[in-house]
Parts: structure tokens; sequence; C-alpha cells
């Protein structure tokens, strides 16, 4: 082969190994936004569903796919969703919301009970997911008023029937940055703070279930929280509904956890799961779990660290759960030591994520970037090297 032919051809595939893997990157930014299960107005047949691209590139959907795990609906996905911009998929026709194109149209129902949807790229690696198995996270079938994301990615309900496609979500009014509103008719204005998450369970304690099994909540905010009238919502098997008392407070950055004997709440050893809802019925928080190992707790970690101040928001996917037999309620969760190695390792290799929904925040992945960058630099200096050499030996003969 021509020397100057291979040459070519190597930097041709190195271009084009750098352009998939900044795909790959950004691919990690879209996210199911928006869903509108109970349908429209006109008709509970008129469902859709919104993508959202919070990247500052324009990505190619060709051979993506938007799941549920029954298998209906599967839908294959086409096109490109443009840098945070929105992608639209209306059932049936484009005539479930007449003001605008959809992107795609697809068949299959959304099951009104819920649905887990997952979210696939053109290798199968899932991008995102939102299990809502065990029931919408938000939404209302009467008012038709959707299920949208908030940019601490969390769900809400929409402020107005028909919500926003191809626009980006109502978020609540703050207080301070930090507090969530919602106005109340004929009433005064109520104040939940967002940042509050379950931090670790225990399911299947050594001794009596019923006297030792707890569930614990964490305050990520800077100050104190008042959780008086909140609910922790058994969601598996026999369902219970604990409403937490007037008066109860969850201190800054502290941990509060909640005994069996109070919440009447049984956390069942083969799988389980729990809500954790606001007074105003927002479902802020969700964890669910298979089999619990005996004397084990479940416990939530950061593996990012801390959120960039000028992404507004909590991260999406700082948090990831592993069982341990270091028990600490009331205390910052331990990791083991593969998990501790895990994180640093995960730490290293991706860097600090940021993922405000609707916000020209991309994710933050400059160290992998730099040394894909690095690494392709060196192979092709030893390339050209090599040609060089062969040229100079050819021209020698």
């Amino acid at each position: 082969m021509n020397p100057k032919r291979f040459l070519i051809i190597i930097l041709f595939n190195i271009f084009l190994f750098l352009t998939i893997s900044a795909q790959a990157v950004d691919s990690d930014n879209v996210v199911i936004n928006e869903i509108a299960w109970m349908g429209t107005s006109n008709s509970a047949n008129d469902e859709w569903v919104e993508l959202c691209n919070n990247s500052t590139n324009s990505i190619n959907l060709e051979g993506w796919a938007l799941k549920a795990n029954d298998g209906r609906p599967e839908i294959k996905l086409k096109g490109v969703i443009a840098p945070n911009g929105f992608y639209l998929l209306e059932r049936t026709d484009d005539s479930t919301i007449p003001a605008i194109t959809a992107d795609l149209i697809y068949k299959g129902a959304l099951g009104n009970k819920g649905e887990d949807l997952k979210l696939y790229d053109s290798s199968n690696n899932l991008i995102d997911e939102t299990n809502c198995s065990s029931g919408w996270f938000a939404g209302n079938n009467k008012t038709k008023q959707t299920m949208e994301r908030t940019s601490s990615e969390n769900w809400q309900t929409s402020q107005n029937p028909g919500g926003t496609p191809k626009t980006k979500n109502n978020e609540r009014r703050t207080v301070n940055n930090e507090q969530e509103v919602e106005k109340v008719e004929d009433g005064p204005l109520l104040t939940y703070p967002a940042g509050i998450i379950f931090s670790e369970i225990l399911p299947s304690p050594e001794g009596p279930d019923a006297e030792n099994e707890w569930i614990e909540l964490y305050n990520q905010n800077n100050f104190e929280v008042d959780l008086s009238g909140w609910k922790i919502e058994d969601i598996l098997g026999k369902t219970t509904i604990y409403t937490i008392s007037a008066g109860t407070k969850i201190s800054s950055e502290g941990f509060l956890a909640f005994l069996r004997p109070a919440t009447k709440i049984t956390l069942n050893n083969k799988e389980d799961g729990l809500n954790l809802i606001q007074p105003n019925g927002n479902v802020i928080d969700k964890v669910i779990y298979e089999k619990a190992p005996i004397g084990e707790s479940y416990n939530r970690v950061k593996r990012y660290f801390k959120v960039l101040p000028e992404a507004g928001s909590y991260n999406r996917g700082l948090e990831e759960w592993f069982w341990s037999n270091d028990l600490t309620p009331g205390k910052e969760n331990t990791p083991s030591e593969k998990e501790e190695t895990a994180n640093h390792l995960e730490v290293e290799l991706r860097g600090t994520q940021t993922a405000a929904i609707g916000e020209k925040t991309p994710k933050s992945n400059y160290l992998s970037t730099f040394l894909i960058a690095f690494s392709v630099a060196v192979f092709s200096g030893i390339v050209i090297l090599i040609l060089k050499r062969t040229l100079k030996a050819s021209s020698g003969q």
C-alpha cells in the first residue's frame, strides 16, 4: 500500500474515533424529560414523551431506542436532537399536539399504573431510566397535567394541563434559590425545600424485623428543614404510608432515622421500595432494592462528589447504592474498601458532572477527553515515526 494513502487512512480513523468518543460523552446528557402518560384533554390516547439534550452539541439518535420494561412500547428513534433542545415523540399520529410537529410518531400505549422507561443509545448502553413501575411519580389523569422533570432531577406535576412540550419545564418559584413554592388556591404560599433524600435503610436486621428495621433521611441543604406532614410510602407488597409528625425537623446536612415501631412500614426482605413525598404530593425521592442480605443496610454514597456551583441544582447520577454490614444510622455512610476504590477510580476517569435540565451546562468530562486525546496523539506520533522510517528505508534501496 502507498505510504501516503496508509497515513491518510490512519488519520481518518483517528478523527472518526475522536468524533465517536465526543458523541458518547455528550449522549449521557440526553434524558427523559416529560411524559404525558394520561393523554390530553382531547383524548386519553393522545400520549406523548419528550427527551431533552442537556449538552451543547447535537446528538444523532439513529439507532437509539426508548423501551418500556414490559416491551410495550418499544420505540426506535431516528433524527437529531439539537444542543440544549428537545425531541418530541407523539403516539399514533401528529395530531396529539396540533400546534407542534412531532419528531417521531410511535405506536403503543403507556400504562396508567406506571411504566419503567429506559433510553438506550445505538450501542445498547443505558443512557437514562425513569422507573415508575410501581406508579407514576407525578401527573394528573383528571386534569391532564403531565409529569415533568425538574432541574434538581426530581419529578413534579406540570403547573398547567398539557404540560410544556418542546419547551423548558416550569420550575416552581424559589425562595433564596433553595425552597420550592406552591400556590394554594385561597390559601398561603407553602414552601418545601428540595435536597431531602433517602440515605440508608435496614430491611433485614439481625434480630426481630418488627423492632430493628429503620429508614434514614439526609438533608443536603445548609439549613434546617421542617418535615411536618412529609410522607414515607412503602410501594411494594403490603403498602403503608407514614406521615411525619408535626414539629419534626432535620438539621443542616444532618441525618434522621425512623424506626419501624413508629412508621409501621414493613420493609420486605426479598424486594421493596420507598417514596418520599412532600405535603403537596410531589415525590421528591425514591429508592428500590432487591433481596436484602441479613444484617446489612442499603447505603447511598456520592460518586462524583459536589455539584459545581454554577449548575444551580443537584446532579444527575451523583449517588449510587450498595449493601454494607457497617450500619451508620445518624452518620455519614462509609463505603467498603471495594466501593471506595471504585469511587476514586470513577472520579479520576470521569470528573465532576453537571446535568441541570434545560441549562447550557455541558457535562464536565475534561479529564477523560484529555486522556483520549493524549493517547491518540501519542499513537499518531508513533505511526508517523514508523512511516518516516519506512519511507527513508525505501528510498535508500
